[in-house]
């Protein structure tokens, strides 16, 4: 066999080998945008129920559920303590629930008490509605809607997202595919 044949060879044989990764691997726009979008959510000011103000920098490398959601939502009460329960749950292995309030800072105390009325132990901030409308929209949320779920890696991908209230199945869901456990059946979607 000539040089340039065995040259072909190892050259098309290489790329046969690449295919099925390329194949699998998620679209370098789509992943793009989540880290982008993700940028934008790790860049936002808030309030600290404590009421200092912070941006969600903190946050950032971390393997995040976070739950958009205002009191006057009835299915977004309907889901915090479901998702107070799954912090309590997996936050040993690393998750943070993360609570963002459509609620401006002069609300503070009042976002306070409801949260500890649904028995809301994991961080909650306040963004505003405005400012929080605007940040879900950026993060793929085009009806602005509440309550909006996302589940973000600790490398900056968002791997599940929801708009609409989950169920107890879909918050287990989203943290495995935080932690690289096979999801149920109903696993959330992008």
């Amino acid at each position: 066999m000539s040089i340039a044949a065995r040259a072909f060879l190892i050259t098309f044989s290489a790329f046969l080998l690449l295919i099925p990764a390329a194949a699998a691997a998620e679209p370098a726009s789509a992943q793009l945008f989540a880290t982008r979008a993700t940028a934008q959510l790790f860049a936002t000011r808030a309030t600290a129920l404590d009421g200092k103000a912070i941006t969600l920098e903190g946050y950032k490398g971390k393997a995040l559920i976070v739950n958009f959601w205002a009191r006057w939502c009835g299915p977004c009460r309907k889901e915090l303590p479901d998702l107070a329960a799954l912090y309590e749950k997996y936050r040993d292995k690393g998750l943070i629930v993360l609570g963002v309030a459509l609620e401006d800072a002069d609300y503070r105390t009042s976002v306070s008490e409801f949260a500890a009325a649904y028995g809301v132990g994991y961080p909650v901030v306040l963004v505003g509605a405005s400012s929080g409308v605007g940040l879900m929209r950026s993060l793929g949320n085009d009806k602005g809607g509440v309550p909006f779920t996302l589940t973000i890696a600790p490398d900056g991908r968002i791997l599940t997202k929801k708009l609409g209230a989950m169920n107890a199945e879909e918050m287990e869901s989203a943290a495995a595919a935080l932690f690289g456990q096979p999801a149920s059946r109903s696993a959330l979607r992008n």
